[in-house]
């Protein structure tokens, strides 16, 4: 009996502890307590992303930086490793460094430094494979834990109402007796009581009456002057691209800071004040709360959206004109060995016992190496969007929170509740910043290894300085919503963007040739051919064979449509459990109406309509005539 209660308190004191190690979770239920479940979801969805970039930063930096860093050739061996001659005096200043220019784009951070040779140090590690696999892993991967996440969301909500007495449930379980904290006591408190608020609005909104004729003239207003929104900043992001190729063909000394970065300044700007007139046109619709935040968010994600594939299209443009270059860097650099060969045979004449041929890899020419140019312009994108993001919550919310706070005893009205006010945290922008930023990891991370390394720099920084942000400078929106934490609205977005990110760099694996003198495919005609050429080498040739037959694109035709139909085989299973759940609900809340009308026709009393109800209710769920069967037992 002893050690059954000393097992049991060990079981309770070890998921006690296992809450504790959630990271964040006292700060993400001390924000719920104030601001509610709506605030609350963007930081439980931050939380999830940082994990999920965690295991992409633990992929790329053990099987991709790691091993070019341990037993690659050193910095300075090859031309790929080394600051050309004509950059070494400005390799290290800041200003490059900060552009990710000089040392930093001839490091491990960017796809142009990593060697193409096979095998690299005494372990034979396959580099050009590894590099490649783990691209394709990282995709991988982030389809598997949406999907996943999605599925177990979609299971937590069991797709019925579970609505039923919503406020008696709220009144006597909501309270935790095991609370011995003041401090979480309160949170508590606060916490019941954002969710009571939260209810009733739930419950007004579906009682108010319309002018159905008001709010349609109104609603298609709004839909006209997005549609003008979205049309204007794709021309000034097509506009912003173009300049900049302009601005890449002249001297980097005569341009301002400004010019140099107008193309990044452009999109973070836009991304910043458009969500702003989003929600100004929202206030004409008169939308539910939720419905509302839904609105919105598919709007700033078509801005986001449009503006990354406008980016996406000029760059590509950009990308044809670097292969062109190289063309013609690849003839001029055969012709300058041919030179240099001839030159040295010269000055052997009459000294046959010169020193051998030798030129520094500062001083070889080479190409531009559009891969590593690729990955430098998401990095740049990245960094610009996290302090565009800080000095907007330091300015916006921050500065103007000060000046409300202080400036309010002296002011001729008052500042809290007229104008300026506290402001309300947007969770539209900042949701859809977050998918947007993680839209650019996915898309540049092939390009630039580092680039989950710095995502989750920035998601680690932003839990605690939003945190703070919130609690400090914020204040609980005027109009209360609920966010339910199964909500598959954010993953939804997200599973859209991954999608949307992945297909150009797949069209730049599978059609674009990779650079001759950069990166861990210079040599091939295209990135995927490491595959083939590792079955070539170091598989037996049957099995090698059995996987090129399995690559027939016939089979693979096959298994896309066997795939597609049990998709859909598991969709219709699935919406037929769904009616048939919600169907049992229904029967059972004409039970529990049926007991309260008919208690006084049995002797025993509400214990055996009980009994009979709960005897019921475990044959419905496995047989749904049982229900209909209790239903005519009781009438």
């Amino acid at each position: 009996m002893m050690m059954a209660k000393k097992w049991a308190k060990f079981l309770r004191d070890f998921e006690n502890f296992k809450a504790a190690c959630v990271p964040w979770e006292n700060k993400i239920k001390a924000i719920e307590s104030q601001f509610g479940s709506s605030v609350a979801s963007y930081f439980l969805f931050l939380r999830w992303m940082y994990g999920v970039n965690m295991v992409l930063f633990i992929l790329t930096f053990s099987l991709i930086m790691l091993p070019e860093y341990l037993w690659g050739l050193p910095y300075g061996s090859l031309p790929r490793k080394t600051v050309p001659r004509a950059e070494e005096a400005s390799a290290a200043n800041f200003g490059v460094l900060y552009d990710f220019n000089g040392l930093a784009q001839y490091s491990v951070l960017f796809y142009g430094y990593y060697d193409n040779k096979r095998t690299i140090g005494w372990m034979n590690f396959r580099l050009p494979l590894s590099y490649f696999l783990v691209g394709i892993m990282c995709i991988g991967y982030s389809f598997l834990v949406v999907l996943k996440a999605m599925t177990k969301n979609i299971g937590d909500n069991g797709g019925g109402d579970d609505n039923t007495f919503n406020f008696s449930w709220k009144v006597f379980t909501s309270w935790d007796y095991l609370i011995g904290n003041p401090e979480t006591a309160d949170n508590k408190f606060n916490s019941i009581t954002m969710n009571f608020k939260e209810a009733i609005i739930e419950e007004r909104a579906a009682q108010v009456e319309e002018n159905v004729h008001l709010v349609r003239f109104l609603r298609f207003l709004a839909n006209f002057f997005v549609f003008l929104t979205l049309g204007g900043s794709g021309y000034l992001i097509f506009w912003a691209v173009k300049r900049s190729q302009e601005f890449a063909q002249q001297d980097p000394d005569t341009l301002g800071w400004w010019e140099k970065n107008e193309m990044n300044m452009v999109m973070s700007l836009l991304g910043m004040f458009c969500p702003t007139l989003f929600d100004l046109f929202a206030e004409l619709e008169d939308y539910h709360p939720l419905i509302a935040l839904k609105w919105l968010l598919g709007r700033i994600f078509a801005l986001l959206l449009g503006n990354l594939y406008v980016f996406i299209l000029a760059l590509m443009d950009e990308i044809n004109n670097k292969i062109e270059e190289e063309k013609l860097v690849k003839a001029n650099i055969t012709l300058w060995e041919a030179n240099m060969i001839k030159a040295y045979n010269a000055s052997l004449t009459g000294n046959s016992t010169g020193a051998p041929f030798f030129v520094h890899p500062a001083d070889v020419p080479r190409g531009p190496c559009w891969e590593t140019m690729v990955g430098q312009e998401f990095v740049r994108l990245t960094v610009s969007d996290v302090l565009t993001t800080y000095v907007t919550i330091l300015i916006g919310d921050f500065l103007r929170a000060c000046f409300v706070r202080f400036c309010n005893y002296c002011w001729c009205w008052d500042l809290e509740y007229g104008y300026p006010s506290y402001t309300e945290f947007d969770i539209s922008g900042n949701v859809l910043a977050l998918i947007f930023n993680q839209g650019m990891i996915w898309m540049g991370s092939f390009f630039a290894p580092s680039l989950p390394g710095i995502n989750i720099l920035r998601l680690h920084t932003s839990m605690y300085f939003q945190c703070w942000a919130v609690m400090c400078c914020n204040v609980p929106e005027a109009r209360v919503f609920k966010a339910s934490r199964s909500n598959n609205f954010y993953l939804g977005m997200l599973l859209l963007i991954l999608f949307l990110s992945t297909m150009p760099v797949l069209y730049m694996i599978v059609s674009l040739p990779p650079s001759f003198d950069c990166g861990p495919f210079s040599g091939k005609n295209r990135m995927f051919e490491v595959i083939g050429e590792t079955l070539e080498h170091d598989f037996p040739s049957w099995m090698a064979k059995i996987l090129r037959q399995l690559s027939n694109p016939g089979l693979v035709i096959a298994v896309v449509l066997v795939m597609a139909l049990t998709i859909y085989y598991l969709n219709a299973t699935a919406k037929g459990q769904k009616a048939a759940n919600l169907d049992l609900k229904k029967k059972m809340k004409q039970l529990q109406l049926l007991v309260a009308s008919n208690s006084h026709r049995y002797p025993g009393g509400p214990e055996v309509l009980l009994t009979m109800l709960f005897e019921t209710s475990t044959l419905c769920e496995g047989l749904e005539n049982k229900c209909g069967v209790a239903i005519s037992l009781f009438t």
